[in-house]
């Protein structure tokens, strides 16, 4: 699934954009949630986050969970790099494992696991 947000952006800007924003919050890493294609829940009101490196993935659903306006009882499934990744990682092991190479990390959501 190709990003709206890399369609939107050149690399050179993304990839100057999350330079910058890294060395400017040393301690935070640049993420773009989105929307899968196939999704029938709403688009999320924000795509660009600045996430602590000591955050877990559990940690960082919640709060996509909550800018959706997800209910408890509605799954979501959430891909980095087209795999699920443990809920239990720090954000910092999943930027190092798939970030991308404009230095973004790719988050993508459904309400169904249609990733396998």
């Amino acid at each position: 699934m190709e990003s709206n947000f890399k369609k939107k952006n050149s690399f050179e800007k993304r990839n100057t954009e999350s330079k910058t924003i890294i060395s400017k919050y040393p301690g935070r890493l640049p993420i773009i949630v989105e929307k899968h294609n196939s999704c029938e829940l709403i688009s999320i009101d924000k795509n660009k986050y600045l996430v602590p490196k000591e955050m877990t993935v559990s940690q960082f659903i919640f709060i996509i969970r909550k800018r959706i306006n997800l209910e408890s009882n509605q799954s979501l499934f959430v891909t980095v790099g087209g795999r699920l990744v443990s809920s239990n990682l720090l954000i910092s092991e999943i930027y190092s494992q798939y970030k991308d190479k404009d230095g973004f990390l790719y988050f993508i959501y459904t309400s169904e696991n249609t990733f396998g």
